[in-house]
């Protein structure tokens, strides 16, 4: 998907609504911006815990495990030591 957008004065653009929905972009959500051989890529800042649990669709009585009791999940999951 291409779409171009104008720059305005104080140097800000407009997200389509098609992305910002694609994306799940609301208001006061942060974005990331990185840069990466002359190209601009924009993300969703994401809680890495959050990330991981719904990742690996960690059940409900696991839903308050730590981030070290997933990674060990992981670990045991895919048997590295």
């Amino acid at each position: 998907m291409i779409i171009k957008r104008e720059i305005g004065e104080k140097g800000q653009v407009v997200i389509p609504k098609d992305i910002r929905e694609l994306l799940g972009l609301r208001k006061g959500i942060k974005v990331i911006f990185e840069i990466k051989d002359e190209k601009v890529f924009l993300r969703p800042e994401s809680d890495p815990e959050e990330f991981i649990k719904d990742f690996l669709n960690v059940p409900n009585k696991r839903k308050n495990g730590s981030v070290k009791e997933i990674k060990r999940l992981i670990l045991e999951e895919n048997e590295i030591y």
